[in-house]
């Protein structure tokens, strides 16, 4: 005879009643959701420096808008899609994901299968054929708010994936217009030192030509050839510089060395005013701010969960079967009562370590609090040291440009004077002297523009700029 078999668990109902009725007014308290702390301060974090509004702070700013030259927008778009580091954090995003599913399919029971058969003979006669197919629910209840709380940390968990992906955008959007503008002033450097080294091959000529007229000498022909002869090695340093520089761009590219086509330094348009935004922008923008409120709140419910294990919990399984001999499967009501009185007494033995728990929980949890507050700190520090470094470049631009005018005016004069050796007031350390100082006033000046750029860069990613994900452009 057939029969479908469920575990009668009348009798006990008020028992699982009263208990899940004390679970719930148990952990009615581990409910809360995270709130940043009061005492967290924002205010002055960027000293002198703070200036205008968030909605128009460059932190605001997505890199297509920042960075507005097409040829370095197809790198980064390249870079974004290409890079290890983006695509192994874009792996642990998905991995995030899978354990917040898990966290949350916790609330939902278990069901598992597992059909049996069984042949049985005596004295050979004809075999008895003895089978069933149980299938078995369990629900572990446990404690409400331990459940939660654990979900809770998941979610937190994903985020932080999230930001750690923000945060990597953000360095290699940073790392990938840096070294664009570096290889720009490579560039400048390159065709400024390829020029003089070709003048003063002439001046070396000329030179020569005025000692075989008995208006010079031996000494100023070596001296002038020496001078020559450095700034042509110099212009082999900066090929190689620009070779390893290209180089360092293609491995974040995550390609084979190759030629980083480019337009020039000026091409950099930097916004006409820049802002920084109030302070509080940085909870929002930076990643790494962001990643340390994250952390404090998944200590938040970190304390919670060591709460949440003085309170008792609970697993309830059943089986509904079939079988073909007619037997029943009891469940001692005996055995029940004492697995649940077990379950419920065991936080209370457990009461010092659990309470030790709670206690290295609630002090990771102010940790978290503290590097919180200094990541903030951090954070307004690299935005005010940016931005003076900004206003200083932009500074030193005016009184660079008149050097370079002057000490220009000052190498046409000196070689004049020097040719036409008029009452030999002019010789040749002299017109030496002005041509090093044009130069090196010249490459200052590439220098203090390469400066300017990436001081503007690197307040833009201080703020917070280039984690957000663009649209590409239509």
């Amino acid at each position: 005879m057939h029969k479908y078999i469920l575990p009668s668990l009348q009798g006990r109902g008020w028992g699982v009643g009263l208990l899940l009725a004390c679970f719930l007014l148990s952990s009615c308290g581990l409910y809360k959701n995270y709130e940043r702390p009061e005492d967290i301060r924002t205010d002055g974090l960027y000293g002198s420096a703070q200036v205008g509004n968030t909605e128009q702070s460059l932190g605001a700013k997505a890199w297509r808008e920042f960075f507005t030259d097409p040829t370095l927008q197809a790198l980064i778009e390249r870079g974004l899609s290409q890079n290890a580091n983006m695509r192994q954090v874009d792996l642990q995003i998905q991995e995030a994901q899978a354990y917040l599913k898990v966290a949350k399919l916790a609330y939902i029971p278990s069901l598992s299968l597992a059909p049996q058969g069984q042949l049985s003979s005596m004295d050979w006669n004809k075999p008895l054929r003895f089978y069933s197919v149980p299938l078995t629910a369990t629900w572990q209840i446990g404690s409400l708010g331990s459940l939660r709380n654990a979900k809770k940390s998941a979610q937190v968990a994903l985020e932080q994936s999230k930001t750690v992906r923000q945060a990597v955008q953000q360095n290699l959007v940073s790392n990938i217009a840096n070294l664009y503008y570096t290889l720009c002033s490579l560039d400048a450097q390159l065709a400024l030192s390829q020029t003089t080294a070709k003048n003063w091959r002439q001046s070396v000529e000329m030179t020569k030509k005025l000692m075989e007229a008995g208006r010079s000498n031996k000494a100023a022909v070596s001296q002038t050839e020496a001078n020559c002869l450095s700034v042509e090695a110099s212009v082999l340093d900066l090929e190689d510089a620009i070779r390893q520089t290209e180089n360092a761009l293609c491995t974040i590219l995550g390609e084979a060395p190759h030629h980083i086509e480019r337009t020039s330094l000026a091409s950099f348009q930097a916004p006409a005013v820049i802002e920084t935004g109030i302070p509080l922008a940085l909870l929002q923008n930076r990643p790494d701010v962001k990643q340390a409120e994250l952390q404090l709140a998944s200590a938040f419910y970190a304390v919670n969960s060591a709460t949440a294990n003085f309170f008792p919990s609970l697993t309830i399984s059943g089986t509904l079967g079939f079988t073909n001999n007619g037997g029943a499967l009891e469940l001692s009501p005996g055995q029940w009562i004492w697995n649940a009185l077990g379950q419920l007494l065991q936080p209370i033995f457990q009461n010092g370590r659990l309470r030790a728990q709670k206690k290295v929980a609630k002090l990771k949890q102010e940790e978290a609090k503290i590097a919180f507050q200094q990541s903030l700190v951090a954070a307004g520090n690299e935005v005010n040291s940016a931005l003076a470094s900004l206003q200083t470049a932009e500074a030193k631009k005016n009184f660079m440009t008149q050097q370079v005018a002057a000490l220009t005016d000052a190498v046409q004069a000196t070689e004049a004077l020097y040719k036409d050796n008029v009452s030999r007031q002019v010789n040749y350390l002299n017109v030496l002297t002005a041509q090093t100082g044009l130069l090196n006033a010249q490459m200052g000046q590439i220098g203090n523009d390469l400066e300017a750029v990436q001081a503007t860069i690197n307040l833009y990613q201080a703020l917070g700029g280039g984690s957000l994900t663009d649209t590409p452009a239509q």
